[in-house]
């Protein structure tokens, strides 16, 4: 286990999930963790257990990642309340909706890409402009298996997930020199709320045979922290298939579309 005693760990998306989950983690291993949600009452709930966790104050702000006013506001006020310093920024925030493609509403498009793509990118901005003033950092980018598999029902959650996989791959060769490192995350289904909120509850039931533990995949992801790992990919039968799909991409597409098209 690592000691990330001294470290400041900020985590979008911490008020549950997989967020929450690696927040809890880092904890545990004495980082000083900054929680970032819109779940007011979430928020404080994380931040006390976190505390406990590590033995020194934990944070926690509530924020919008879609809204670029809020993330400037919140990004000076959590800097000046840790020391001026942060050294693993970690975007889990994010949502998705399964909708056939032609009948996902403009305004659902808009949100979703404003908060898995665009909020992204504007807190790796700030954070990534602060790690390379001290010379080290990590951004670790939560995308997904539909980023590189997209199946039906999921072309907008899908394409928001596949800009993230290309904007870190950027990214990473853009800070390869600076002490700044990035990974991306492409998990498959989690066991968490998320399929929930997208309304896709058979889904999650079709798929349990392939469903991650929160907790194991974030005690995974906090042992890359300030590792030159590229990406993290779970489950393998998922990675599996996503290295073959371009390889046969006729049996790709059957495939998708039937065997597991569960939505």
């Amino acid at each position: 286990m690592a000691d990330l005693r001294g470290q400041v760990v900020v985590v979008t998306g911490g008020s549950g999930g997989l967020g929450r989950a690696i927040g809890m983690d880092a904890a545990r291993q004495g980082a000083t963790v900054v929680f970032l949600a819109r779940r007011v009452n979430a928020l404080r709930s994380a931040r006390i257990e976190a505390t406990a966790l590590a033995g020194t104050p934990a944070y926690a702000y509530r924020l919008d990642v879609s809204d670029p006013v809020q993330i400037d506001a919140v990004w000076a006020q959590l800097l000046a309340d840790v020391g001026g310093h942060v050294d693993v920024l970690v975007n889990a925030a994010g949502f998705g909706q399964f909708l056939p493609a032609l009948a996902t509403d403009a305004a659902v498009t808009s949100r979703m890409f404003r908060v898995n793509v665009l909020g992204l990118i504007y807190m790796t901005r700030l954070a990534g402009a602060q790690m390379m003033r001290q010379g080290t950092g990590h951004i670790i980018n939560i995308a997904s298996m539909a980023g590189k598999i997209a199946t039906p029902q999921s072309a907008v959650y899908a394409a928001t997930k596949a800009a993230v996989i290309a904007y870190s791959n950027a990214l990473r060769l853009e800070l390869r020199h600076t002490g700044v490192y990035v990974t991306t995350v492409n998990p498959g289904p989690v066991a968490t709320d998320f399929f929930m909120h997208a309304h896709a509850q058979d889904y999650a039931r079709a798929v349990a045979a392939f469903t991650l533990d929160a907790d194991k995949l974030a005690a995974r992801i906090v042992r890359t922290f300030h590792r030159p790992v590229r990406e993290v990919n779970a489950p393998a039968i998922m990675q599996l298939g996503a290295v073959l799909y371009p390889l046969v991409p006729r049996l790709g597409d059957w495939l998708t579309a039937t065997v597991f098209n569960r939505k």
